[in-house]
């Protein structure tokens, strides 16, 4: 006998990369950051003092709200702390979407908005991406005629590593008529030359929400803390659908330590980048070319008829003690997404690759 729900019972749930307890020799296949976090953050945490274990945190995390509002140049009423990213977006969903209500994807994207949308009991109205992983044309239209409450758009795009404009977000708030939720997990490692700025357009959007996390940028993926921007008006109902204390007092003091370190992410970032298009050029040489990222990772094609294709070098990778990703699902199962470690993993990844016979004279 099972007690859970139907659409719980007919819904696959998500599946994390591999988090390997064999032999690693570069563990390249969930996008964290190569890097420690900021020494701060080091020395918040062995302050840490046996009263802050014992007594609930605060709980809307107002010292971190307020200094994220004081970066961003904007009001704590515009900033919501959460327990990591996906918490957010189950927020946005619980909060603005009615159960059977679509919210709207594009494909390919993060596996685990359709797998809320499935635990929400809400269907997907996905469109697909164009063949260089720009956005539809007529998007917000399309999503408006369909009854999309929630339209959920990663960018920097996972896992194409892809940037969608500033005008052509400002365009798309503009059109749809629902809440848009921009996912910039990955926006730390954005080439700043770009100048790419999405925060002036929440004075302009009230249906606009934003996510941030420490994940990436900040190198700290084992905290789960994130955070939203957007008006007060459209944060104001999240704060009574979230947990009573949903982010804990060291993740509070953690997080306040990084975002007053912010010079360590950027030169952390800058690093990355670094290798970044290093990588790029040097897959390139192997013939394994990339999409251009604007992220701490590359979607690389591998060609189908070449060693077995992307699954066949995802497992020679990994019998080398090398972790990529694989995704086995349109567009996608020709290609590896690799994301970008210290120099020393990146060599190891290359070097392995030649084991392979990917060498950078290979056809």
């Amino acid at each position: 006998m099972t007690h859970e729900r139907q659409n719980v019972r007919r819904a696959a749930g998500y599946t994390p990369g591999d988090q390997p307890e064999c032999r690693v020799v570069a563990k390249l296949n969930t996008n964290e950051n190569p890097y420690p976090p900021a020494r701060q953050v080091i020395e918040a945490l062995q302050s840490v003092q046996p009263d802050e274990l014992r007594r609930y945190p605060h709980p809307s995390a107002r010292a971190f709200r307020e200094l994220a509002a004081s970066v961003h140049g904007l009001s704590p009423q515009n900033v919501i702390a959460t327990n990591g990213g996906d918490e957010l977006l189950r927020l946005a969903i619980s909060t603005f979407v009615e159960p059977g209500q679509p919210i709207g994807i594009v494909r390919p994207s993060y596996g685990l908005y359709g797998v809320l949308a499935e635990i929400h009991d809400s269907p997907t109205f996905a469109l697909p991406l164009q063949d260089d992983w720009s956005l539809p044309p007529d998007l917000g239209r399309k999503m408006n005629e369909a009854g999309v409450a929630l339209l959920l758009i990663c960018n920097p795009h996972a896992p194409s590593g892809t940037l969608i404009s500033v005008p052509e977000l400002d365009r798309l708030a503009s059109e749809f008529n629902g809440v848009l939720l921009i996912d910039e997990a990955y926006v730390d490692f954005v080439d700043p030359a770009l100048a790419h700025n999405t925060l002036p357009l929440l004075s302009r959007h009230e249906n606009l929400l934003m996510l941030r996390t420490l994940s990436k940028g900040y190198s700290l993926a084992g905290l789960r803390f994130a955070y939203g921007l957007g008006a007060a008006s459209l944060l104001e109902p999240m704060f009574k659908t979230k947990d009573s204390y949903n982010v804990d007092a060291i993740a509070q003091r953690l997080a306040v330590a990084a975002l007053e370190a912010g010079d360590a992410a950027r030169a952390s970032a800058q690093r990355v980048r670094s290798e970044r298009q290093r990588m790029a050029q040097s897959l390139a040489a192997r013939a394994l070319p990339s999409a251009p990222s604007q992220t701490n990772f590359l979607l690389v094609s591998v060609p189908e008829d070449s060693r077995g294709g992307a699954r066949g070098v995802f497992e020679g990778l990994r019998t080398q003690g090398i972790f990529v990703r694989y995704f086995d699902e349109d567009r996608l199962r020709d290609k590896l997404r690799i994301t970008i470690g210290t120099p020393a993993e990146n060599d190891a990844l290359l070097a392995a690759l030649d084991m392979l016979g990917f060498g950078a004279a290979h056809p």
